[in-house]
């Protein structure tokens, strides 16, 4: 008889069952292309209208009611996200994502009063929050199960070329006058989206488990646990980012070298924490991944000393990188994709947002070195929820 009615042996099934898995496929490519095209909109513009509402004249409250507005639509779409996804699917989300960040940016090419920009900056983080948990959700159901995490560690490196590069150029095209450029490159790249639509999956669990497999017998609070977690990195992440540059002894020049260190090794962090999490398990990640970020926070006592200032902002960006990929990857393993990227995206910004907010009042009495370690303490603060993660996964329990 033919040798293919024999049995196979184990060592010969086991090679095919570990055959590698293809990563990429024709709607992942696009939806990480959504993802560099709105994430350029978006930081095209977010330090630019703020400097054009003050060179109309607008007070510096004026210009933070600009990021204000920003924020507010941001968190309102994140929580609508969701169930519109239910509802109306994965391309309808992109496509109204891109047309409230990328046609707002037209009104500004002729000068406008600071209501516009205003509301303009809310339709904005309307379409930017829509965008982000869309593509997030989108992603995890395109990618397959056992690789998972290292995915969304190359969704972090599409995702952070424009933190690093569109920045920085809208600032230096708006100190040149150009201005108005910045803004209708803004709505090319917010609308860009459009032209993937037709190519993205309508709805549902394109690939991986279902989500009542996924969430059977876990903690209610294991989600909350994830969030809160990273929601105290993202805090001291906005602290740095905000309040580094105001820090007396740190010149430009040295903040910005530092603040760049911070991005590149972030991102280079979350997707290797990706390829390790997938073979050795996520939830591993979360204790030292918390205890490097707030070393790193911590050695901010020495801002006299650049060499100091760098080792600081390795060690953050390192931890801050696993920690982003970590608790995304875990998220994912709990709840629903739409549901975990939305808990995920609310954590990043309420963190991100509320940090600086609070932290200029204690610096005001302790000062900034004192103010930073203080934020250190902060991340080390949810260690005990990483330990409890930790337990979780190990025992399923």
């Amino acid at each position: 008889m033919s040798t293919l009615t024999q049995p196979q042996p184990a060592t010969a099934i086991a090679t095919q069952d570990s055959a590698p898995t293809r990563l990429i496929s024709l709607p992942l490519g696009l939806t990480f292309l959504v993802e560099f095209a709105s994430l350029t909109s978006f930081f095209l513009l977010l330090s630019v209208l703020p400097m054009l509402a003050a060179a109309a004249g607008a007070s510096s409250s004026g210009a933070g009611l600009i990021t204000g507005s920003l924020l507010l639509g941001t968190v309102i779409a994140e929580i609508a996200a969701a169930p519109g996804i239910r509802r109306f699917g994965y391309r309808a989300m992109v496509a109204a994502g891109a047309v409230l960040l990328g046609g707002p940016a037209l009104a500004l090419l002729p000068r406008q009063p600071l209501a516009v920009m205003i509301g303009v900056s809310f339709l904005r983080g309307l379409g930017f929050g829509l965008c982000g948990v869309t593509i997030g959700a989108l992603a995890a159901t395109l990618l397959p199960p056992g690789r998972r995490g290292e995915g969304l560690g190359l969704l972090g490196l599409v995702s952070g070329v424009p933190t690093v590069v569109a920045l920085p150029a809208g600032i230096w095209l708006a100190g040149h006058h150009l201005g108005m450029a910045v803004a209708a490159m803004a709505a090319a790249t917010g609308l860009l989206p459009l032209a993937t639509v037709r190519w993205l999956p309508g709805r549902g669990s394109v690939r991986g488990t279902q989500p009542a497999e996924r969430t059977r017998g876990r903690a209610p609070g294991a989600g909350m646990r994830l969030a809160l977690i990273f929601a105290a990195c993202t805090i001291a992440a906005g602290v740095l980012d905000s309040f580094l540059p105001l820090a007396k002894g740190v010149s430009s020049n040295l903040c910005s070298a530092a603040l760049l260190v911070t991005a590149i090794i972030a991102t280079v962090s979350r997707w290797q924490a990706g390829r390790y999490g997938d073979r050795h398990g996520h939830v591993r990640l979360l204790i030292p991944a918390l205890l490097v970020s707030a070393l790193g926070m911590a050695a901010m006592l020495w801002l006299g000393s650049p060499a100091l200032i760098f080792v600081s902002m390795v060690l953050f960006g390192a931890g801050f990188g696993v920690v982003e990929n970590a608790t995304f990857a875990l998220l994912l393993e709990k709840l629903p994709e739409a549901g975990a990227s939305t808990l995920w995206n609310l954590a990043y910004d309420a963190g991100y947002g509320a940090g600086p907010a609070v932290f200029g009042l204690f610096a005001a009495r302790t000062g900034y070195p004192a103010a930073f370690a203080l934020t250190g303490v902060l991340v080390l603060a949810v260690l005990p929820a990483a330990v409890r993660e930790r337990r979780v996964g190990v025992t399923g329990g």
